[in-house]
């Protein structure tokens, strides 16, 4: 399966960042790709669904996959359980906390980290049960305990140093695969692209 591709970041971030990860699946043969930058802090779930749904349905005649970065995951699938008139396509979670995130619950205790998330907070906090869209869905995760999210939450079991490969194991998930990649470093990852752009072929991460 080919077609368009929608790149979304993490909480904190513009779609630039995201430069290096879209080349990288440029050369691996993915040519129609773009990111789509939304208000992560200060914008509500619902604009940013809108907005992501109205882009996906503009790439008409094609597969449109989504890959997202922590937040951006998160959103990728609340989209695609919300709005039921997308074009066909893939998911790709990148370190998305699926199942709640105990650092942002962490941090939701404090007011400055309630600032800091702000309307993503609900989002972050309570994740979701599980996946039951015809999407299938993909995760990577990272096993590089170093990131801020220890300041915030304890993790049990290995953690890329913001949230816990347990956080990412979303029921009803077509496959899920570990990196030796910090939280931010998953969209730097040459590995982690490589995986992203076998998921978008095939529905599975190559072994």
């Amino acid at each position: 399966m080919s077609g368009h591709v929608i790149l979304l970041h993490g909480i904190w971030m513009r779609g630039f960042t995201l430069g290096p990860f879209a080349r990288r699946l440029r050369d691996a043969g993915f040519a129609s790709i773009t990111t789509l930058d939304y208000a992560s802090v200060s914008g509500t779930l619902e604009v940013a669904v809108d907005r992501l749904a109205a882009r996906m349905r503009a790439a008409e005649g094609e597969p449109v996959h989504v890959v997202g970065h922590s937040l951006g995951g998160m959103l990728a699938v609340e989209t695609a359980r919300r709005v039921a008139d997308l074009p066909s396509g893939r998911i790709v979670c990148l370190g998305s906390p699926l199942r709640g995130s105990a650092a942002a619950r962490g941090a939701d205790r404090v007011r400055l980290g309630r600032w800091i998330m702000g309307n993503s907070a609900d989002i972050l906090t309570r994740g979701f049960d599980r996946w039951e869209g015809p999407r299938e869905l993909g995760v990577v995760a990272g096993l590089t305990p170093l990131g801020l999210g220890r300041l915030f939450g304890r993790f049990d079991g290995p953690h890329d140093g913001t949230v816990s490969v347990a956080e990412t194991l979303l029921p009803g998930t077509t496959d899920h695969c570990t990196v030796a990649a910090t939280h931010s470093g998953l969209v730097f990852s040459t590995e982690v692209a490589t995986l992203v752009a076998g998921f978008l072929r095939s529905g599975r991460f190559p072994r």
